[in-house]
């Protein structure tokens, strides 16, 4: 498996990532970049795109989803309760193929997602495990977390989803790659992180 990270635009700069695997299927994790970015990063390695997983609904982390979709036939993988088609969660039922499995586990070639469930930034926030890599979208940042005071967020549930985080049998030594800024580990923010360590509360 190869990983290539690939920054949204500007002014947000979601992070999203493509995940290539042994077979030369694209797996690409948000969706927030131009199109032909991705296009082009999957032509580079001679890979078809197979699959969209997304974190959460909203648009800064989607936009390439109906383009890509449309193009590839590939699928999109959402919880569907960030399925609204509104201007913040601009994606509908019909956009997207599969939920979650009730599993919490996905194969794909010689990958194994395991899915957390961890509302909160939205009601259908997940985060994303695969190894040592932690595919966090809003959940969690380096240091903080995402915001609760939008349509969907809650203070309440995202304190207790990043518990759960804190708690888990993940490893320490997993990085964190959150939606947006820098990278962590999970050691360092179960540590260290306000929201984790002293159970804040999220407001803003």
């Amino acid at each position: 498996m190869k990983v290539t990270h690939i920054l949204g635009a500007a002014p947000l700069y979601t992070n999203t990532f493509l995940l290539v695997t042994d077979q030369k299927h694209g797996i690409l994790i948000d969706a927030a970049a131009e199109p032909e970015t991705y296009k082009k990063a999957l032509a580079e390695q001679g890979a078809t795109l197979t699959h969209i997983l997304l974190t959460h609904g909203h648009y800064d982390h989607v936009g390439a989803v109906a383009a890509l979709r449309r193009e590839t036939g590939c699928k999109v993988y959402l919880d569907p309760a960030d399925a609204l088609g509104n201007d913040l969660y601009p994606l509908k039922r019909s956009d997207i193929d599969e939920a979650w499995p009730v599993s919490g586990s996905l194969a794909i070639d010689e990958l194994t997602f395991t899915v957390y469930h961890t509302p909160g930034h939205t009601p259908g926030s997940v985060v994303l495990a695969l190894g040592k890599l932690l595919f966090c979208g809003d959940t969690l940042f380096a240091g903080s977390c995402g915001r609760t005071d939008m349509p969907g967020g809650s203070g309440i549930r995202m304190q207790q989803s990043l518990s759960r985080l804190a708690e888990s049998d993940l490893r320490d030594d997993a990085q964190v790659l959150p939606g947006h800024g820098e990278s962590s580990t999970l050691g360092l923010e179960r540590r260290s992180n306000p929201f984790m360590t002293e159970g804040m509360y999220p407001m803003y």
